[in-house]
């Protein structure tokens, strides 16, 4: 669960957000206010539009100190989804322009020529993106929209972008085209007839007689000289990644029975043949797997399994199993790191990246006797490690092209030799850094050695106490490395506050254990670790112990509920998509498969546990004023759990106040939203560590 890149989620809505109380309330709930949340609930999510009308919507956006910032860091342009040809010679990449919809360039760098946008077409706004050079380099597929209606569809063009042709008439979602090694056909993933985008989309209004409407997500092949396409994996299996067998006649998936956005975390691997259809699971995972890739000889499919949060955010150790199935091998057994993405080199030889610290590293694993190679290691964010990875290698092994960023650089495209990249773009050169020092701490916690970064004001003035703002990150699978700041906490960073963002226990970056060390412990060891950050902060740096706030998303949201509940060192706090009762949770997400292996049980079964890690089981105890967010179509946090919590603070007299955004699901997209969350953040903590 977490806030992810805003470009993985392409819509856009233009209502306004939900305000449901004053900015402090400072009494328990009216009944009438409380039959209106049992109405709301009983009936539908948009009800609550209808009842609250627009008038809820301020005059002006919030005015404060931090809107200058926010306006230059929201001019960032994103970048991703980068590819390199297999010789090395081109790069391409997607761009987010102004306009909001994807550039796709491409740049033959060696020969030192410019990027070119890629535009199947001149007319209306269209968006290109998920770029794929065939093995021969010559030429490249990529998605694009501008056959009309929004439908995106696979094209196909030379290397350089010239001749574009639209290959498919799909309808419904498609994503990541990949080349057969042949160079015959296009695989992509496939929709029929539905949407796709995973749980961090919005959820469709769920009104009338419920019924769960299962739309596979399944693997389709075009055949690239006649334009036919087949859909070629089962309709009984949602598929979420896949990788052509050397030979071009088979597939490595991994999938399982849909409903796809709920059982990604109990996804098997398994082997297609592409003309019979045939399908044989050849690996029973203990916990998440991703990534699959065939070897080059055709014998073992690679693959990364670890405890994962979120689909799309992997981390883990690097397995590989034959390609007929049988025990699967444990390559990185023990590595105090997170590998997170991989292809082969050669038939012995495995290139990844990795999560190591808060930082990035590049190695190879030698299959013959397991040994690691290291080639790179740095601070930076290098490697996204989604289906979306900002990463990349050529044939060579060595040639690389990435989205290199760090808290001093913001997001460019980079090719070369590992370690000795060129910039090839300059489209964030206006972005200022407007914060001070960051640096990477680490400090001991229940003797387990924990990480996190923390970010000092721009002048720091002798005899000055400073405020401390704590960002929690998702996941709780997930980590912060060393990246160009966002829109929420960057202004906060701007004005004068110290910021730490923690890799508590659960944290990619330390092994697989450390990882696990949060299984059946949600709130406990990984509190103890922000916290015993905290005090490494107040040991070396200016900061008032009385003037601490908390904020985070998704799982950082729950840590937020969570810590105020369990002590009173935060002064303020800022709670985005959080979970207030573990127990009423588990029936209204869309993803309950995940929470099975951090609780080790379902609800029903182990409902003990989920009650003993519920802020709601504590919240007699909060005193900290507390500002909740969310999306009003939230599948992986649903807005429940945030009236819930802001409904017992107004019970209880704590200043809070609840916004829920129209429209938006657990990623928003809407730039007035994103402003306006930025906004009341910074107010809120304003208003409540500067007395």
């Amino acid at each position: 669960m977490r806030l992810t890149d805003k470009r993985m989620i392409r819509q856009r809505f233009d209502n306004n957000p939900i305000i449901t109380d004053e900015k402090v309330n400072q009494g328990p709930a009216s009944i009438a206010g409380v039959m209106s949340f049992v109405v709301y609930f009983a009936l539908n999510l948009t009800l609550l539009l209808f009842l609250c009308g627009e008038s809820a919507w301020p005059q002006a956006a919030i005015e404060s100190r931090s809107a200058k910032t926010w306006e230059l860091l929201a001019q960032t342009s994103e970048i991703g989804e980068i590819a390199i040809s297999p010789d090395g010679n081109r790069v391409a990449w997607v761009q987010k322009s102004e306009s909001e919809h994807d550039g796709l360039y491409v740049q033959e760098w060696r020969k030192g020529r410019g990027a070119v946008q890629l535009r199947p077409t001149g007319e209306g706004l269209h968006g290109e993106s998920s770029p794929a050079f065939s093995a021969d380099s010559d030429r490249m597929a990529f998605l694009s929209d501008a056959g009309g209606n929004g439908q995106s569809q696979v094209w196909v063009a030379r290397a350089d972008g010239s001749d574009p042709l639209e290959l498919t008439k799909a309808n419904g979602f498609v994503a990541r085209p990949r080349w057969s090694p042949d160079g015959r056909r296009i695989a992509f993933l496939h929709v029929v007839g539905g949407s796709g985008g995973g749980p961090l989309a919005a959820q469709e209004s769920r009104i009338g007689a419920i019924e769960e409407a299962i739309r596979n997500q399944r693997v389709a092949i075009v055949d690239v000289g006649t334009g036919n396409v087949r859909l070629v994996t089962p309709p009984d299996l949602h598929v979420y990644d896949y990788d052509w067998s050397p030979e071009s006649q088979r597939l490595a998936v991994t999938a399982a029975p849909g409903p796809g956005d709920d059982n990604w975390w109990v996804a098997q691997l398994y082997v297609v043949d592409c003309q019979t259809g045939k399908t044989s699971v050849v690996y029973h995972p203990r916990r998440q797997i991703a990534i699959p890739r065939w070897s080059p000889d055709g014998r073992t499919i690679a693959f990364i399994e670890g405890l994962m949060s979120d689909e799309g955010f992997h981390g883990g150790d690097i397995q590989t199993v034959s390609a007929e199935g049988g025990t699967a091998r444990n390559c990185t057994s023990g590595r105090k790191s997170s590998p997170t993405w991989l292809r082969w080199i050669s038939p012995s030889k495995l290139f990844f990246t990795e999560y190591e610290g808060g930082g990035s590293g590049i190695s190879i694993l030698n299959m013959s006797n397991e040994t690691i190679e290291p080639l790179w290691h740095g601070e930076e964010n290098l490697t996204s490690g989604g289906y979306y990875s900002n990463f990349a290698v050529a044939d060579d092994g060595s040639t690389c092209a990435s989205v290199r960023q760090s808290f001093q650089l913001p997001p460019e495209v980079w090719a070369g030799a590992i370690g000795s990249w060129k910039q090839l773009t300059h489209v964030n050169n206006k972005q200022k850094v407007t914060w001070g020092l960051a640096e990477s701490l680490e400090w001991k916690s229940d003797g387990l050695e924990v990480q996190g970064w923390l970010v000092h004001p721009k002048q720091e003035q002798p005899g000055v106490l400073y405020p401390l703002v704590v960002f929690v990150h998702g996941g709780p699978a997930s980590v912060v490395t060393a990246y160009w700041p966002g829109d929420i906490e960057g202004p906060l960073m701007s004005e004068g506050y110290f910021v730490l963002f923690p890799n508590p226990r659960g944290s990619y970056g330390r092994g697989e254990a450390f990882t696990a060390a949060n299984i059946r412990d949600f709130g406990g060891g990984d509190l103890r670790d922000i916290l015993t950050g905290v005090d490494t902060v107040l040991a070396r740096c200016p900061v008032d112990p009385k003037r601490v706030g908390i904020s985070g998303w998704s799982y950082g949201g729950y840590m937020t509920m969570w810590a105020v509940t369990q002590t009173d060192r935060f002064a303020a706090a800022v709670a985005g998509a959080g979970i207030a009762n573990w127990q009423s949770y588990y029936g209204e997400n869309l993803i309950d498969q995940w929470m099975i292996p951090f609780f080790g049980a379902s609800v029903y079964d182990d409902p003990v546990v989920y009650e003993n890690s519920s802020p709601i089981s504590f919240i007699k105890r909060v005193k900290a004023p507390t500002l909740v967010v969310v999306g009003e179509r939230d599948a992986e946090c649903p807005a429940p759990q945030s009236f819930e919590f802001w409904h017992a603070l107004k019970a209880l007299g704590v200043p809070t106040q609840l916004v829920v955004y129209a429209g938006e699901g657990h990623s928003f997209a809407d730039r007035a939203h994103l402003k306006d969350v930025s906004e009341r953040t910074f107010e809120w903590f304003e208003k409540y560590m500067h007395k």
